[in-house]
C-alpha cells in the first residue's frame, strides 16, 4: 500500500503559517477614504505643516532683507527737546527795598561782587552777604531764588540783562546773584523795565551742550568780595 504524501504545512501535529498568510493577517487596512473624521485630520495637519512652513521660509527672508539693509526697522530717537523748569508765571515789579540779596563773584575779577552790591544798595534793594564763590555756568549772571523769592527775582533780573534764574530748595524769599564771565555791568538805574513780566531763563537754549543742572551755590561764609 502506497505511503500518503506528507504535508509540509503541518509540522510535529501544528500547521506551519506562511509567509503570505502571515502578511495578509497584519495589513493595516486604509479607511480613510470611508472615515470622514481621519480625512479631516489629514487634510488639517497638511494645511498646518504648510503654513509652519510659510511662516519659518517668510521669517528667513525678512531676517536676510534686514541684514542686507533692504529692510530698514523704525528707531527710537531720544528728543533733544528741553524740558522747561522755567517758572511760567508773570510778575510785578517788586520795589527794590522789598528786595533781600545777596551778591558772589565767581570771576577772576577781584571786587566785583563788592562794586554790584553797592549798585544795588544805591538802587534801596537790601543787599545782605557779598564774597567770592564758583561756579560751573558760562553766562552774564546767574540769579537763584526759592519758589517764595521769584517775584524779587524777576525784579532782580530786570537789574541785570541778559542773567539766567535759577530756583533752588530755599523757602524765604531771599535771591542770591552770582556773578560769572560774562557780566559787563547793570542795566542803567533810567532803563531798568518795570513792567510786569516773566523770569528769563536762556540757560535752557543751551542744555543740551551744557549738562549742569545748577551752579556750584556758595555753601560758607563767603570771603571779601
Amino acid at each position: 500500500m502506497a505511503r500518503k504524501p506528507r504535508d509540509v504545512r503541518v509540522l510535529h501535529g501544528h500547521r506551519v503559517i506562511s509567509g503570505s498568510e502571515l502578511r495578509a493577517t497584519f495589513v493595516v487596512q486604509d479607511d480613510t477614504a470611508d472615515n470622514p473624521v481621519r480625512l479631516r485630520r489629514r487634510i488639517l495637519h497638511g494645511v498646518v505643516l504648510v503654513m509652519l512652513v510659510g511662516l519659518l521660509a517668510a521669517a528667513i527672508v525678512v531676517a536676510l532683507a534686514i541684514m542686507n539693509g533692504q529692510i530698514k526697522l523704525p528707531a527710537a530717537e531720544r528728543s533733544k527737546a528741553a524740558v522747561s523748569v522755567c517758572p511760567a508765571a508773570t510778575y510785578d515789579y517788586t520795589p527794590p527795598d522789598k528786595v533781600s540779596v545777596n551778591v558772589y563773584n565767581s570771576t577772576s575779577r577781584p571786587g566785583l561782587a563788592r562794586s554790584v552790591a553797592d549798585q544795588l544798595v544805591a538802587r534801596k534793594f537790601l543787599v545782605g552777604a557779598v564774597g567770592n564763590t564758583t561756579s560751573s555756568y558760562r553766562g552774564v549772571a546767574l540769579v537763584v531764588s526759592g519758589a517764595a523769592g521769584q517775584s524779587a527775582a524777576f525784579s532782580v533780573q530786570r537789574n541785570l540783562p541778559g542773567s539766567d534764574y535759577v530756583q533752588d530748595g530755599r523757602t524765604d524769599p531771599s535771591v542770591d546773584v552770582i556773578i560769572t564771565g560774562d557780566f559787563k555791568e547793570l542795566a542803567k538805574p533810567e532803563l531798568v523795565d518795570q513792567t510786569p513780566g516773566q523770569l528769563s531763563c536762556p540757560r535752557e537754549d543751551r542744555r543740551i551742550v551744557d549738562d549742569t543742572t545748577l551752579p556750584i551755590l556758595p555753601t560758607a561764609t563767603p570771603a571779601a568780595g
